[in-house]
């Protein structure tokens, strides 16, 4: 849903890139301090300091929106560079998640539940883009913005106003919303991909 604001969300990223590039940080210390970030958040959401948490997951969120902003700003978008990005979203996802699950606040199969949805949601939409050409980062009812704001406000509820079972609630949205989004995604590349009245 989140995702209609992208360019606006670009807007807003190019000053910051902009000035990353003339102090000379390229888009590759962005992606690894992000990923760096979202190691030390697992570390701190193992042991339950949720508060902590949240300020650096929302680091990761905004070191990793920093690589693309630098890559735009020096013109140095490449596709590998998408992948890559890309990917290591995936890692810091799972790594968020997983220092949730260390903690054993909530139920294992609750956070295996999210993660699982996480990576389809995404799996679904990498092979539609591949496979058939189709552009669906719009599809769907979350992106990862949607899927980390929740995550953020879990947090946030249960780390700084003691609010219990806000973080079981976080994540059980997460997971139901990220298999709703596959769902909605493999629908939509179905009808796109299959002539009309062709079953496969």
């Amino acid at each position: 849903m989140l995702s209609r604001f992208r360019s606006t969300y670009i807007q807003i990223m190019m000053p910051l890139g902009r000035l990353s590039v003339r102090l000379g940080l390229g888009p590759d210390f962005w992606t690894s301090l992000s990923v760096l970030f979202s190691i030390v958040t697992a570390c701190i959401l193992s042991q339950k300091l949720w508060g902590w948490g949240l300020i650096l997951a929302f680091a990761v969120y905004v070191t990793d929106g920093m690589d693309g902003a630098t890559a735009r700003a020096r013109g140095t978008q490449t596709d590998f560079g998408t992948v890559l990005d890309h990917n290591m979203d995936r890692y810091a996802e799972f790594f968020l998640l997983g220092g949730i699950l260390l903690s054993g606040h909530l139920p294992a199969w609750l956070v295996y539940t999210a993660m699982f949805g996480m990576v389809m949601a995404s799996y679904v939409r990498a092979k539609a883009e591949s496979v058939g050409g189709l552009e669906i980062s719009t599809v769907g009812w979350a992106g990862r913005a949607e899927k980390l704001i929740l995550l953020f406000v879990g947090l946030g509820l249960e780390g700084w106003f003691n609010l219990p079972g806000a973080i079981s609630w976080a994540v059980a949205l997460i997971a139901i919303v990220s298999h709703i989004t596959f769902v909605q995604r493999l629908l939509h590349a179905r009808k796109q991909m299959l002539p009309a009245g062709i079953e496969k």
